[in-house]
């Protein structure tokens, strides 16, 4: 999966400032139907929500990947956002969130689901790429780094 594909214009935001996990996913839902005004932010975040109530997305280490599966998506869509302050996120070490990469998915997808939130979750797992987004200056720094 490239990065670069996956990750568009808009799609990146950082210091974005939210007092809770709602709040954060309301955030990325925002950034997910960036360019994409087919699909309803209320849609969208209905299927992240529901993805959270079978378990958090929090994978530890102030990292979270958010995802869900959109019925007549024809291709996986990401988003990022570096959050200002980190956040209760019910992650599974306990530990609070900075770190959000939304998926949305086909509905029908899953082989190619798995993949993309494999390929994600190794990328925020290696603790110097994350290091090196939570240290990046701006948007455009964030989107450099996940290009390489």
């Amino acid at each position: 999966m490239k990065f670069e594909q996956l990750l568009q214009p808009g799609q990146i935001a950082v210091n974005v400032a939210v007092l809770n996990k709602r709040r954060a996913l309301e955030e990325i839902t925002k950034r997910l139907t960036a360019g994409h005004p087919a699909f309803s932010a209320e849609a969208v975040l209905a299927s992240l929500l529901g993805r959270e109530k079978l378990g958090s997305t929090g994978l530890g280490h102030g990292v979270a990947i958010p995802h869900g599966r959109i019925a007549g998506l024809a291709e996986t869509v990401g988003a990022f956002i570096r959050l200002e302050h980190a956040i209760d996120y019910d992650a599974h070490d306990g530990a609070p969130v900075d770190l959000i990469f939304g998926l949305l998915v086909p509905e029908k997808s899953t082989s190619e689901h798995l993949q993309n939130l494999a390929a994600v979750a190794e990328k925020l797992s290696d603790e110097s790429f994350c290091a090196r987004v939570r240290s990046a200056p701006d948007a455009a720094a964030v989107t450099a780094l996940f290009a390489h």
